[in-house]
């Protein structure tokens, strides 16, 4: 008896073919379509607009148990591919969903702070836990750019500040602002699974309505915000930290400090220059290749 679970059909192209062979293994009824680098090529991040791929691609096409890929195989058209087609695979089915819990464990982020999965009791009762829930925004603190922002914030946010998270994600840096003394916080989000992920994961932190408010980047509550911020965290990328540098300058009070991560060592200096005017960035905390900036307005 076989086992269950699904088969895997593996080719290599380049960029330029990928979207045409997506089409093909989905006519042929693929059930999954997945992408990998062929060549250790990095990705940094996308310009506005753009889809980044690699230049070398293997396509990974899912199909389910028990239907025959070799008539499959011998019809890929060969001008597609740089390499012959490799033979099925079999994938054991699982619980992913499962697999990816046991996998995500409470983690301490500063000398208070700890981030917790919401399905597990918290190691340090007394300590100031952020119990979170992913969903399927971004954001969990495993990440060294999360991780290097929620130890900052360990040390940033005092009794009664402001907080604004530009890029929030989960919400977790917003929902640990207020946990460790924040008074207010507005989350910023352009993706809407991020909106709903901040919502579910402020009520699962006993987040008191009204201290926290979350919202789209064109929303006019941010406009209220304007000079008033005690911090301003984002962590994003550095294309658009560069491009929402007035934006998040605007937000800060006199004083008011500015911290951003989401960038890899060689692009601090210029991020740092674009910012030099009105806040006097530093490199505060760097991890893995990832850097942590920090200064306040002047």
């Amino acid at each position: 008896m076989s086992q269950p679970g699904w088969q895997e059909l593996k080719v290599e192209t380049v960029k330029d073919q990928v979207e045409a062979l997506e089409d093909w293994f989905f006519e042929q009824g693929a059930v999954a379509v997945t992408l990998e680098d062929n060549a250790d090529e990095p990705l940094l991040e996308p310009g506005v607009g753009e889809t980044p791929l690699w230049q070398n691609v293997k396509v990974v096409a899912l199909f389910v148990e028990g239907l025959d890929l070799d008539p499959i195989a011998r019809a890929i058209p060969t001008d597609w591919l740089v390499a012959p087609v490799c033979a099925p695979v079999h994938v054991p089915d699982q619980d992913w969903e499962r697999a990816w819990m046991d996998n995500f464990h409470p983690m301490q982020m500063g000398p208070r702070l700890w981030i917790c999965p919401s399905w597990i009791d918290p190691p340090v009762p007394d300590a100031v836990n952020v119990m979170l829930d992913p969903g399927l925004a971004f954001g969990t603190g495993t990440h060294p750019t999360t991780a290097m922002c929620l130890s900052e914030l360990d040390c940033a946010i005092g009794d009664g500040a402001r907080l604004v998270d530009y890029g929030c994600g989960t919400g977790i840096l917003a929902i640990a602002g207020l946990k460790l003394g924040a008074h207010s916080a507005i989350a910023v989000d352009n993706d809407p699974q991020a909106i709903i992920a901040s919502h579910q994961n402020a009520e699962r932190n006993g987040i008191a309505a009204g201290q926290l408010e979350v919202v789209v980047p064109d929303s006019e509550a941010i406009g209220q915000w304007a000079g008033s911020a005690d911090v301003v965290v984002a962590n994003i990328l550095a294309g658009p930290l560069a491009q929402l540098a007035p934006q998040l300058i605007a937000l800060l009070k006199p004083g008011g400090r500015l911290i951003m991560a989401g960038l890899l060592a060689e692009q601090a200096k210029d991020l740092m220059a674009i910012y030099r005017p009105h806040v006097a960035l530093e490199v505060a905390n760097d991890l893995e290749g990832w850097v942590l900036l920090a200064g306040n307005r002047n």
